[in-house]
Formats: structure tokens, C-alpha cells, sequence
């Protein structure tokens, strides 16, 4: 029996992580990067390909509610999260396999749907679907998946490798999956309001938001701007994919790259749709892009030197760059003020307050 009782709340998803794994030695010289970045790294022929290894796990009632998802779209987000994840390390992603627990209340005919989405997204991406499992759950649906890719040994990036005035830079826009959510939640309280009751029940107002909501609903993973970067010859010295939110990861790649950084926040690039929704939730859009998650976006920085080649890239923006660690992680408002950056992203683990979520 254990005499002590610590609550996981208390280290968070990625303390959690460093904690059970912390001195795990790697046995076989095939692994050449264990627990601590978007994937594993393996090689087994010694030609110079890696193999990427990724897994995520997503829980109903956790990372997503049925009321307001299709099964077609969570199969196709689940796939395409992962995929996100190797090209998060400048690879390429080739094989997946599903795991999905279904409690007694799943037809057939939905387990089609969620599984039409997985291979949508797979063939999207030219990945195959060659295996998993499938057993029952008591606590609602759940769907884990590993992915394996590959990649060139010298092509890989790792969160590691950011140095002194390298420029920051992030792909599409954030924060519209987060507000898709607030949209999805509020709309969701009032259909539960109206059960029971008699007469009409209103309808969603979604017009206008569409946008929000298929980011929510339907992230595309960001190959373009891997094959975009690799025809502009430039590789990243450092690169995440933006799920748990923009200063989240930002506090990885520093941390884990020994270095500090400065953000500026008119440059962090904003959907109008975002904007709009942020000002009717009374809501500060800037916090909603810093924080919101579920983006898929992809953070990675660049020597300076690069600055030309990389601002012709269609869909990304510069908005910073790394500096000395003792300077900290700052974000520069749009009055000059500055602020430390602090890592408020979408922590799984933390207790459930009204706030969050």
C-alpha cells in the first residue's frame, strides 16, 4: 500500500510525464529519442531513414462531447492530431494504428462513421490504417492511436535546438478552435435549458461561425507548410505543433532549448471570426490565442538569416524571436508594455473549474 496520496492535478500533464519517466534509460541502440518530444525516433536499418513514433489518447467527456460532434469529424481530428505530431518533427507520416474502446450504447453503423473519418484523413495524407484494437468501455467512448512516420536523420527537428536571435514564427491563425468551443458549450447550455419543455426548442445560431467551428471540429494538420519550408530550403531549428496552446509551447521549446524569447502581440495572427467572438464572450482575443489549444498549428523558429526566404511563405508569420534565457519569456503588448509569458494552455489533468475548458 502507499502511504502517500498526491494529487495529479498538482504536476500537470507534461510534470506528470516527467515524473514517471524521469530516468528511464534507453536499451537498444535502435531508439534514438524516448519520451520528451512530438515523437520517439528510432532507426533499424542504419540508411540514414528514422523512424517517428507518436501516440495520443482522446476521452469523451475529456477532449471531446458527442452532443456537438460528429463521429465522422472526431475520427478525422484523431487522425489528423497525430499526424500533426511528425510533421511537428519535419517527417512524414506512414502508418496508424486505432485502439477504440465503445461502451454497449454504439451501433455498428456509428463505429462506420468514426472509422469513415479516420480514413478520409488517411488518405488525405497517404497514410495506411494497419491495425489496433477494439475492446468495451463502461465510461464512454475512448480512441487511442499511434502513428509512425519517417524521416531523413538530417531533416529531423527537434524542440531542442532554438538558439539566441532565431526568429519565432507560427503557421494559419490561433485561437479559432478555442472560440469554436465557447460557441459549441454555450449552445449546448441552451439546448440542455430547453429539454423537457414544451413548444418549440431553438436552433443553434452558428451562421457567421463556421469557420470557428470546423477548426474545432475538423483541424487540418499542416503538411504545406513542411513541403512549403523544404522546397524554400529552410529547416527549422526548433518546431512543435500548437495543441495545448501558443504559450504552452513556447515555454517547451525555451525550456528545452536553454534559451528565452519575445513575442509581440499585434503579431500574433488572428481569424476575424476569432476576433468577433472573443469581443462577444467578453473575452481578450490575445488570451484566447496564447492559451486556447487545439489549433494544430505549427511553432518553429529559424536563424535570423532566414528572415526573407521564410516571410515569403504563404500562411506564416513571423511574430518573434529567442533570446538569452535570463531574459526570460516576454510578450510585447500592442502598447509597448511587457509581460512575462506564462504557460496557461489546456492542462487535461488539472481540476475542472467553471473557467476552464
Amino acid at each position: 500500500m502507499h502511504s502517500s496520496h498526491t494529487e495529479i492535478a498538482t504536476l500537470g500533464e507534461f510534470g506528470l510525464i516527467d515524473h514517471l519517466t524521469e530516468g528511464i534509460d534507453l536499451k537498444n541502440a535502435e531508439t534514438l529519442k524516448g519520451v520528451g518530444d512530438d515523437c520517439a525516433v528510432m532507426d533499424y536499418n542504419g540508411t540514414g531513414k528514422r523512424v517517428l513514433v507518436t501516440t495520443d489518447m482522446l476521452m469523451e467527456g475529456i477532449h471531446f462531447d458527442l452532443i456537438y460532434t460528429p463521429l465522422k469529424h472526431l475520427g478525422y481530428k484523431a487522425a489528423q492530431v497525430n499526424f500533426s505530431d511528425v510533421y511537428a518533427m519535419n517527417g512524414r507520416p506512414k502508418q496508424l494504428l486505432v485502439s477504440v474502446a465503445v461502451g454497449r450504447r454504439m451501433s455498428v453503423e456509428a463505429m462506420e462513421e468514426l472509422y469513415a473519418g479516420l480514413r478520409l484523413a488517411c488518405d488525405m495524407h497517404g497514410v495506411d490504417l494497419v491495425g489496433g484494437d477494439t475492446t468495451s468501455s463502461l465510461t464512454g467512448l475512448a480512441i487511442s492511436i499511434t502513428c509512425i512516420g519517417e524521416a531523413d536523420n538530417e531533416d529531423i527537428v527537434y524542440r531542442n535546438g532554438a538558439k539566441d536571435t532565431d526568429l519565432i514564427c507560427v503557421s494559419g491563425n490561433l485561437g479559432a478552435a478555442y472560440m469554436g468551443l465557447q460557441i459549441m458549450e454555450r449552445e449546448k447550455a441552451v439546448f440542455e435549458s430547453q429539454q423537457g419543455k414544451a413548444g418549440e426548442t431553438a436552433q443553434p445560431e452558428f451562421a457567421g461561425r463556421e469557420y470557428l467551428l470546423e477548426r474545432l471540429l475538423k483541424p487540418e494538420a499542416r503538411r504545406d507548410i513542411i513541403e512549403n519550408l523544404a522546397k524554400a530550403g529552410i529547416k527549422p531549428t526548433a518546431m512543435m505543433d500548437i495543441s495545448d496552446g501558443l504559450s504552452s509551447e513556447l515555454h517547451h521549446i525555451c525550456r528545452q532549448s536553454g534559451t528565452g524569447c519575445r513575442i509581440y502581440e499585434e503579431r500574433i495572427p488572428l481569424d476575424y471570426q476569432t476576433a468577433v467572438a472573443a469581443e462577444e464572450f467578453n473575452l481578450n482575443v490575445t488570451t484566447c490565442a496564447l492559451n486556447g489549444g487545439d489549433d494544430y498549428e505549427l511553432l518553429f523558429t529559424v536563424p535570423l538569416t532566414q528572415h526573407e526566404a521564410v516571410s515569403q511563405i504563404d500562411d506564416v508569420k513571423v511574430i518573434g524571436h529567442i533570446t538569452k534565457p535570463e531574459l526570460g519569456l516576454a510578450l510585447i503588448a500592442r502598447d509597448g508594455g511587457e509581460f512575462e509569458l506564462k504557460a496557461q494552455g489546456w492542462n487535461p489533468l488539472a481540476e475542472q473549474t467553471s473557467s476552464e475548458q
